[in-house]
């Protein structure tokens, strides 16, 4: 057997050691309803159930008002969401939402979509927090934004919905042919995209994606950032960067960021959200159309925001008491780079679930790789110091018998 064909036979043997060990996280049974109990498709409220492992999560993603998303993370696999909706579409949604049983829930959080920034960057350095003030369009509102009916989009078997708007006014006719949209993914197991940037997600997490798709700048050069608000009990979130010598999945991407909690007595506090440095110029997601993105830091809120009734709904009047409100933005966009013009299309993924966020890791076919071409060399060497070894022990003489 040639060299070859050994590292051939290795690498298979140690891909189908690897494969056969690798571990799966536990699943969870997951179902995807459209406003429950309510026949109404003027509205939209999503309910992601995932149960399972003696927990059950509970996700709502909504329309009404701002876009936004609940989480709440529960100790029991029975229990249930019960909305009012009578109340709910009230002046006072104060307690419209609740879980039974209510003493089930150990945690909760949620995150808001509340604007979209465009802005003119006439030097070319998608320096978002630094550009003059003159140079931004008036930001789009997602509250005042008209939402299509979701349940027309929903896919109970691949667990996908979809949250399309517009811009309700739109005097500039931006929107006449564009759309502001919300691509809702939810999972039974561990596993990982086969879109881009191939986000790994567990069954503890659901994805989103923001699309900008047809949309008119309203100017030359222009870049938009997506500003969104935390929201936690009993501290504030923090920012993790978690970065990686592997872009397989995700060729020139390095980084992973993370919000995560930053109150680390409680141990129910292990909400995240979760998403890699990049956006996409394309529904292609190819390398080509790459665009990163640039994530700064959360700010506190004053006492003037008034949250989206779905959140009112579940938190009551004590919003503000009780918990962090944290507004923060991601911009799209580097310096010297292509602006929204180019393609009128702007694509950006994040992982929204509990416990710990995933890890990327090496996939086995290159830690294969890896072991063959490192352990080829030392193999070697191995078998050359024992001929080596052999050989300097080894007796020779010249001396011939008698017969």
């Amino acid at each position: 057997m040639n060299l070859a064909e050994w590292r051939l036979l290795v690498l298979g043997a140690l891909c189908v050691g690897l494969g056969g060990t690798s571990g799966q996280e536990g699943g969870r049974r997951v179902s995807l309803q459209f406003n429950p109990g309510f026949a109404n498709t003027t509205v939209n409220l999503l309910h992601v159930r995932a149960v399972g492992n003696g927990s059950t999560i509970h996700y709502l993603w909504s329309t009404i008002g701002s876009p936004t998303v609940l989480l709440i993370y529960t100790d029991s696999e029975k229990s249930q969401l019960h909305v009012n909706w009578t109340k709910l579409l009230s002046p006072t949604p104060q307690g419209a939402i609740a879980i039974d049983p209510a003493g089930s829930v150990r945690y909760s959080t949620a995150l808001i979509f509340t604007k979209i920034f465009e802005y003119r960057d006439i030097n070319n350095t998608a320096n978002f927090s630094g550009t003059e003030e003159k140079y931004f369009y008036t930001p789009y509102d997602l509250s005042d934004f008209v939402w299509e009916n979701a349940n027309a989009t929903i896919n109970t078997t691949d667990l996908t919905a979809r949250l399309k708007g517009s811009n309700g006014t739109d005097p500039t006719n931006s929107f006449q042919n564009g759309s502001i949209s919300f691509r809702i993914s939810a999972y039974g197991v561990s596993g990982r995209d086969s879109a881009s940037p191939r986000l790994l997600h567990t069954a503890n997490c659901t994805k989103l994606e923001f699309r900008i798709d047809n949309v008119k700048p309203r100017g030359n050069n222009s870049r938009f950032a997506l500003e969104m608000i935390t929201l936690e009990k009993g501290g504030r979130k923090k920012i993790e960067s978690v970065r990686t010598i592997d872009d397989e999945y995700t060729p020139t991407i390095f980084e992973m960021m993370q919000l995560v909690p930053d109150s680390w007595n409680d141990s129910y506090a292990r909400g995240f959200i979760q998403w890699k440095s990049v956006a996409y110029g394309s529904a292609n997601g190819t390398r080509a159309d790459v665009i990163p993105c640039q994530l700064y830091a959360p700010q506190p809120l004053n006492g003037t925001f008034t949250a989206p009734d779905i959140v009112r709904a579940f938190y009551g009047d004590d919003l503000m008491e009780l918990y962090s409100l944290e507004a923060f933005n991601i911009s799209f966009g580097i310096a010297d780079g292509d602006f929204y013009d180019k393609h009128e299309f702007l694509s950006w993924s994040a992982l929204i679930g509990y416990g710990d966020p995933p890890g990327d890791t090496f996939s086995i076919l290159v830690i294969c790789i890896m072991a063959v071409a490192l352990g080829t060399p030392l193999l070697l060497l191995i078998i050359g110091a024992i001929v080596v070894s052999t050989l300097k022990h080894k007796v020779y003489t010249n001396y011939e018998p008698i017969n």
